[in-house]
């Protein structure tokens, strides 16, 4: 006992003796250990090969298209400025033509917010959903004379004022913010829960998430302005000074016509339906005479190459001397025609009897290679596949 007593008291003055040592915490870069070997394994072994499907197309080697778009006569544009992931390039494209038209009559080079006036059309798209009770398409698509209306509602601001970039952000994408608002949309159809202004407050809750809110009021040169009041003062274009014209056999020539696409999702009846010749006659005309238009139309051809910057219809798919009314009202018909994509006609050139016009367009492909975010398009491209196009009316 004597002895187990000695001890504890020994090993107490040792204690208290002998410094203890504090031990330090830090953060440390995660290393890659057996367990990352594992999973890599696991997750080689479960992916599924992806097999690179080839692109059936026409070839180019041997044809003399444009080289550069310095090769064509064209007019004042701001530079190609890409959509990103997202089914903006209606806006992108108005809202290029636009910026042309203040140049061509005010000579101000301004440069205007695309993502602003998508942002007032899902509003509208929401409201017509709701009104509709779910019948209307709600999609990212719409059409040029759409920014019209979005811009008579609710004005315009300069890029500069709002881009629709969160911070760091640089490139567009509203594939998530999309795919929310349909969600949200398709559960008030399940619930039939019909209120407008509850419906309005979520989008916009979901889209000042991902794009942030347009502002109220903003700085422009030294003045602070509401998008109304920039609208009127600086851009102070007549609205309702522009319009769309297609050509369509379905209906007569010289009316008014309903655009029967999905993006046109109000179902406005603002085109006017001119016989092809005519249509065909009054855009030459217009870019000769200082004219931009936007292009709206197909571009999922093989005549479509973003590589070599050109779109022309190959005569595997049909002969130059038969492109017509008829043969471009089947391709409408049997949906091979369809309301693609928007684009911006900001010039031309004449090759061999026959007409090029240059594009600037904002969709992914134009900046591939060489003069990126422009494509040279061959008139009978034009002739068959685009749809209809939206202009000034002098210019006609």
């Amino acid at each position: 006992m004597k002895k187990l007593f000695i001890l504890i008291i020994l090993a107490f003055f040792s204690a208290t003796l002998i410094p203890q040592v504090k031990n330090k915490a830090v953060y440390a870069d995660p290393q890659t250990g057996y367990f990352d070997v594992i999973r890599e394994n696991i997750a080689e072994f479960n992916q599924k090969p992806v097999e690179k499907k080839k692109r059936f197309k026409m070839d180019y080697e041997g044809i003399d298209i444009p080289k550069s778009k310095n090769d064509f006569k064209n007019f004042w544009h701001n530079d190609p400025v890409n959509q990103g992931m997202t089914g903006t390039c209606w806006s992108f494209s108005t809202t290029s033509m636009l910026e042309s038209e203040i140049f061509r009559i005010h000579g101000k080079k301004i440069k205007l917010s695309e993502i602003h006036t998508a942002y007032w059309e899902y509003i509208e798209k929401t409201k017509g959903f709701i009104r509709s009770r779910g019948t209307t398409h709600f999609g990212e698509g719409s059409q040029a004379n759409a920014v019209i209306r979005a811009w008579k509602n609710y004005g315009i601001v300069p890029l500069e004022a709002y881009s629709g970039l969160l911070p760091g952000q640089k490139s567009h994408d509203h594939s998530i913010m999309f795919d929310e608002m349909t969600s949200y949309l398709q559960s008030v159809k399940e619930r039939n829960a019909w209120n407008e202004t509850e419906a309005v407050a979520t989008i916009k809750a979901i889209m000042n998430t991902y794009i942030q809110a347009p502002p109220e009021t903003f700085t422009y040169n030294g003045k602070t302005y509401t998008p109304k009041d920039f609208l009127a003062k600086e851009v102070n274009l007549n609205l309702d000074d522009y319009v769309a014209l297609v050509s369509f056999t379905h209906e007569p020539y010289g009316t008014m016509v309903e655009y029967r696409v999905p993006d046109n999702w109000w179902h406005s009846k603002e085109y006017n339906n001119v016989a092809l010749d005519e249509y065909m006659a009054k855009l030459k005309k217009a870019v000769r005479n200082g004219y931009t238009a936007v292009l709206f139309g197909d571009v999922s051809e093989p005549g479509m190459d973003s590589y070599v910057k050109a779109a022309m219809v190959p005569s595997f798919d049909i002969p130059a001397d038969y492109i017509n009314e008829d043969s471009r009202q089947f391709r409408f018909e049997n949906k091979t025609s369809g309301d693609d994509h928007g684009i911006h006609c900001i010039g031309y050139l004449t090759k061999d009897g026959k007409d090029w016009f240059l594009i600037k367009d904002s969709g992914a492909g134009s900046f591939n290679t060489g003069d990126k975010g422009y494509y040279f398009y061959h008139e009978d491209y034009v002739k068959l596949k685009m749809l209809g196009y939206f202009i000034h009316k002098s210019a006609l």
